[in-house]
């Protein structure tokens, strides 16, 4: 869903891998401990959304009561604190070079060592992305130890939702197991500080989806295999913790050909697994749901509703299974997920009879999304969910549920009345910021997923949720007229028209009367002019750019605006704009209200398509090129020339704030480097120095997409991160 490189829904096939040979080391080097932390006079918290992300994975702890665990495909993972009631980061010590590494995998607990938690670490297992890593804690994630692996993960890519595909082996808890998509099977006998490649009777496939899950049955540990064709095996068990086997007599065909999730009841001793005809979470069809008496080998189908039925309306009643749970204090009690059910909805089954008969918790459901009112979509009543592969029961309350869906978690505590249990987790894709020196809202945000939102207030989910009229899934622009701040305009993927105007500061919408063609396929950024009397909009690369001066009842062609250019305009002069054509490296100007541009300072960065061009609030013409690593570029006469700024090494995305005490200029804000650490840097003296505002606790991975400082408040700053929503921080 989201379309970003980074994001996590720009999910890429992956590419075969040869398994690795028996007993090959896996690991590069010795261990790696976390850096330890630098101190910062700032203090970094979420502006909170509540959630906006697919929960991959949830983890009671067996022998805790009040720990949990849970795990998302691009944002990292969190424990639950059950004394505040929130859940608490663990992962944003990793930096901008490791960005890979905040999509999570898999996760593991020790039963028998309560503070030992375990990660699986790696987002992509495309060329161009890391390789994976594994953390070992001995303090529930306060502190973590870090192991390099030689192999990619890929906690975005198809089959994020199944597992867990990491495992302390029931017979030691110095073994773990952990499956991977492209590398068969891994072993570790110290605790997670090395990996060995093991045997493994299945060989890998280019379905990327390689070990599925992991889980203990008694002690035997099983294995599911995602790359099976639906008649060759998909399930695999060892008893001695050397030798697999294919479990006799598993179910087979279409609704059984991807093992999604599993779980044992030990009282029992009888092992669940559900299944879908893909891994998920998209393009499931078909499904099932397993159980096995591991005493004698014995399987049942126990699958609470076939796929494959129609709705009220006609539709095509097509799904899969998702998650499994059992109730550790009821032997026989279990739930279990369909998933990808778009025609009648997606629900959670509960059975008290080891699946004899079943109960569709979605039929009693009562839904209070009032703390993240984003979940009402733009006004409509809120679903039970879509994207159902993690859910959970609690081993000390059995009516306490919880299930991720592709936006929120959200949890029970009598199987009827449900509320989002996701407090602490932020896992918007943001993309676009804006700061208001005027009015309600110190924040306007542009999201994947989520689209825009009005933060009224930084420490509760905008009250008004998602901008709707219309609603868009992912904003593609946001701007602000400088010198009419209550003149807001926006660009985005909607059902119900791409783009929408406000004039009172982003509160309500109206959606444009017309739009060009070319937006409903390619909708981009898009601005405003300094009073608000001029709409440029840009539609990617080889499609020209559109102007309006009615707020989009109108359109017309710019055939000289550069293709597929973002449209940046003077803060002070309504008649100015500017944009950088990447693969010429020239800036273009335009003196006639977006009419016509021409170009001026050329030879700036040439064929790379990766930039930012920021122009300083009050000062006309003051422009800032952000470059990556070719560094910070700056002009004070309009773009007619440019001289590189010698204090900043690499510059990614760059903002403005409220100026300090006396000073005559505004606070610059930058993610970029001034020596070799890529991270957050704040100037008072317009770029002559910098003073690094993060410090190595809070780096949230890759976080150059944007970044603007409060125009009231002198150091308040608001990062974009991929995975860890918006970020701001001020000085303690």
């Amino acid at each position: 869903m989201h379309a970003s490189r980074l994001s996590r829904r720009a999910v890429l096939a992956g590419t075969a891998a040869a398994a690795a040979a028996a007993s090959l080391p896996l690991t590069q080097g010795r261990a790696q401990a976390a850096a330890t932390p630098a101190q910062s006079d700032y203090h970094w918290r979420n502006a909170v959304q509540g959630g906006t992300g697919f929960i991959s994975g949830v983890l009671f702890h067996p022998s805790v009561k009040g720990l949990a665990y849970l795990r998302t495909d691009i944002g990292g993972a969190y424990r639950w604190d059950d004394r505040r009631d929130r859940w608490i980061p663990l992962t944003d010590h990793i930096g901008w070079d490791d960005w890979n590494l905040l999509g999570v995998e898999a996760m593991a607990v020790d039963p028998a060592h309560p503070d030992r938690v375990y990660l699986a670490l790696g987002t992509y297992a495309q060329s161009w992305a890391g390789n994976g890593a594994v953390l070992r804690s001995e303090d529930r994630g306060a502190t973590w130890q870090r192991t390099d692996l030689t192999v990619k993960l890929g906690a975005n890519e198809d089959g994020r939702g199944c597992g867990e595909r990491l495992l302390v082996d029931p017979r030691d808890s110095d073994t773990l197991w952990l499956g991977t998509r492209h590398d068969g099977l891994l072993k570790s006998t110290d605790r997670g500080a090395s990996w060995q490649a093991v045997s493994f009777p299945a060989a890998p496939s280019a379905t990327g989806q390689g070990i599925t899950l992991l889980v203990a049955a008694g002690r035997s540990v099983y294995a599911g295999w995602g790359d099976s064709d639906g008649t060759s095996a998909n399930l695999y068990r060892t008893a001695d913790g050397a030798t697999w086997e294919a479990v006799p007599g598993q179910p087979a065909g279409t609704a059984a050909r991807v093992p999604v999730r599993a779980a044992y009841d030990r009282p029992t001793r009888e092992l669940y697994v559900t299944y879908a005809n893909a891994p998920g979470p998209n393009g499931q069809s078909d499904g099932s749901v397993h159980k096995l008496r591991v005493g004698n080998g014995k399987w049942r189908d126990v699958t609470p509703v076939k796929p494959g039925g129609t709705t009220a309306d006609g539709s095509a009643d097509s799904f899969g299974y998702g998650g499994v749970a059992v109730d550790a204090r009821r032997p026989g009690t279990l739930v279990v997920s369909t998933n990808n059910r778009w025609a009648d909805i997606d629900t959670v089954f509960r059975s008290t009879d080891g699946g004899r008969t079943w109960t569709s918790l979605k039929d009693r459901a009562v839904f209070d999304v009032s703390e993240t009112p984003y979940l009402n979509w733009g006004g409509n009543e809120p679903k039970f969910g879509w994207w159902i592969q993690a859910v959970a029961l609690d081993p000390y309350d059995s009516r306490h549920v919880v299930y991720g869906t592709g936006a929120t978690l959200y949890g029970t505590r009598d199987l009827k009345h449900w509320a989002p249990q996701i407090r602490g987790v932020e896992e918007a894709s943001v993309r676009q910021l804006i700061s208001p020196p005027t009015g309600t809202a110190h924040l306007l945000s542009g999201s994947g997923d989520i689209g825009v939102m009005y933060h009224e207030r930084l420490t509760a989910s905008p009250s008004r949720g998602m901008a709707s009229n219309p609603v868009f899934g992912t904003a593609t622009g946001l701007s602000l007229a400088a010198a009419k701040p209550s003149y807001v305009v926006r660009a985005g993927w909607g059902d119900h028209g791409n783009g929408a105007w406000s004039d009172d500061g982003g509160k309500t919408w109206t959606p444009f009367e017309a739009q060009p063609d070319v937006a409903r396929t390619a909708p981009g950024p898009i601005a405003t002019n300094a009073d608000g009397s001029v709409l440029l909009w840009s539609f990617g690369t080889g499609n020209p750019g559109h102007r309006s001066t009615d707020n989009g009842a109108t359109w017309s062609e710019v055939a000289s605006f550069p293709k597929g250019a973002v449209p940046v305009p003077d803060p002070v002069d309504p008649a100015r704009c500017y944009a950088f054509d990447t693969t010429s490296g020239t800036l273009f100007a335009s003196t006639d209200s977006g009419r016509t541009f021409t170009a001026r300072a050329t030879g700036l960065n040439s064929g790379d398509t990766e930039f930012q061009l920021a122009v300083t609030p009050g000062r006309s013409g003051h422009l800032w090129l952000s470059l990556k690593w070719n560094g910070l570029y700056r002009s004070t006469d309009g773009g007619a020339s440019f001289s590189k700024v010698a204090s900043c090494r690499a510059s990614y995305t760059l903002g403005f704030g409220k100026a300090a005490e006396g000073a005559p200029y505004p606070a610059v804000y930058m993610v970029g480097s001034t020596e070799s650490v890529t991270a957050v840097y704040r100037s008072d003296d317009e770029a002559k120095t910098w003073t690094r505002i993060n410090d190595d606790r809070h780096q949230w991975g890759w976080i150059g997409a944007a970044i603007a400082g409060d125009p009231r408040v002198h150091g308040r700053v608001y990062i974009a991160t991929n995975g860890r929503g918006v970020q701001y921080g001020e000085p303690v």
